[in-house]
């Protein structure tokens, strides 16, 4: 079985999936990636398919226009 060869995401060096730390190639760069995601930088977006929440959200924004 081969071992698979991938870039870490932050640094881009190779690393193999037996790494103690992959997907990363260090702890270093494992602590940048959750830094980024603690700081707002990195952003998982989807639409909202909830009706009800989406009701609450064009009533927030009438009232931000309103004021």
């Amino acid at each position: 079985m081969a071992t698979k060869v991938l870039r870490c995401p932050t640094c881009r060096t190779l690393i193999t999936e037996k790494s103690d730390d992959f997907p990363f190639c260090s702890d270093r760069c494992r602590r940048i990636d959750l830094g980024k995601w603690a700081s707002g930088d990195y952003k998982i977006t989807s639409p909202i398919l909830d009706p009800d929440l989406l009701e609450d959200l064009e009533r927030e924004q009438q009232r931000k226009y309103e004021n």
